[in-house]
C-alpha cells in the first residue's frame, strides 16, 4: 500500500467513465437478462449492480436497511452488510434498479467534484487499512471496474477492459502479488519471476524471491525462474476469484520452471 495521494481529476474522471460503462452493459435489458447468474456465488447481473448501488449509497452517507440475509456466500461482516443493501434492492424490476444506479452515481459525481484536495489526501478506512480517500476512490474503481467484468461475463457479452479506467484499477491487483508467489505458489528463495499480461492493459512486472519474502524489483538481477504470459483480462479475474486457471489452460503460457508457474497461475486469487 502507498500514501501518494493520486491525481483527483483522473480517478475521479475513471470512475465516472466507469459507472457509463456498466450502463451501457444493462442498458436494455430485459427483466429475465437481469437475473442472469453471475460469477460471484449467490448474486445475479442484477445484484452486482445493487451491490454497487448499496456502497455508493454509503457513501453518501445513508443507513444500510435494516433486513435479513442469509447465504453461504456470506462470510463476514462485510459480506452481510453487502449483502442487506441487495435483498432491499431485489424486489425492484431492473429498469428501477438502473434508474436508482443513475441516482446514486450522479449525486457521487455531485460530491466527488465538491471534495477538497485537503480531504482528497485525508487518510480513511479503506478495504486496505488506512489510505488517502483518494486511494480508496482507486479501490472503489477497481470494484467497479472488475463488476463491469462479471456483468459483462454474466451476459456473454464484451466490455472494453481498457483505457484510462483499466490503467487505474489494475494497480489494485498488484500489492499482494508477492504473497500468492511465495506463500501460494511455493516459490523457493532466490526464484525469480517475470509475470506479463498482454491485450487491453499490458503489463511486465518482475518479482525477485529472499527468504520467505518476494518483492517487485524493476529488473530481474538474473535470468527468469519463470515467465508468465496471459491476457490481463484473464489475470483479473483469476485474481479476483472469479474463475480457475484449469478453465483457461491453453489462454496462458508458461516458460522456464512449469511446475513453479503452475503452482502460481492456481494460486492468483486474493478476493471474490
Amino acid at each position: 500500500m502507498t500514501d501518494t495521494v493520486l491525481d483527483r481529476a483522473e480517478i475521479t474522471a475513471a470512475l465516472s467513465a466507469q459507472w457509463d460503462e456498466l450502463t451501457r452493459l444493462v442498458g436494455g435489458l430485459d427483466e429475465q437478462a437481469w437475473r442472469t447468474p453471475s460469477a460471484l456465488p449467490g448474486w445475479t447481473v442484477f445484484d452486482v449492480l445493487a451491490h454497487i448501488i448499496g456502497v455508493e449509497s454509503l457513501l453518501l452517507g445513508e443507513p444500510t436497511p435494516e433486513v435479513e440475509v442469509s447465504g453461504a456466500h456470506i462470510r463476514n461482516d462485510v459480506g452481510a452488510l453487502n449483502e442487506k443493501w441487495i435483498a432491499a434492492l431485489r424486489p425492484l424490476p431492473g429498469e428501477q434498479l438502473l434508474e436508482r444506479f443513475h441516482e446514486t452515481t450522479g449525486r457521487r459525481r455531485k460530491a466527488l467534484a465538491e471534495t477538497s484536495p485537503q480531504a482528497w489526501a485525508e487518510p480513511v478506512p479503506t478495504p486496505v487499512g488506512m489510505a488517502p480517500y483518494g486511494r480508496f476512490m482507486r479501490i472503489r474503481l477497481f470494484d467497479c471496474w472488475m463488476h463491469g467484468l462479471d456483468i459483462a461475463d454474466g451476459l456473454g457479452v464484451t466490455t472494453d477492459e481498457g483505457g484510462p479506467r483499466a490503467e487505474n484499477a489494475f494497480p489494485e491487483l498488484l500489492p499482494t502479488i508477492g504473497k500468492a508467489v511465495v506463500k501460494g505458489a511455493g516459490a523457493a528463495d532466490g526464484a525469480r519471476i517475470t509475470l506479463e499480461t498482454t491485450g487491453p492493459v499490458p503489463q511486465v512486472l518482475h518479482l525477485e524471491v529472499a527468504g520467505t519474502r518476494a518483492a517487485v524489483v524493476d529488473n530481474l538481477s538474473g535470468p527468469a525462474t519463470l515467465v508468465l504470459t496471459l491476457p490481463s483480462g484473464l489475470f483479473a479475474c483469476l485474481r479476483g476469484g472469479r474463475t480457475t486457471a484449469d478453465a483457461h489452460t491453453g489462454e496462458f503460457t508458461l516458460t522456464g520452471d512449469t511446475d513453479l508457474g503452475n503452482r502460481l497461475v492456481r494460486s492468483l486469487a486474493f478476493t471474490i
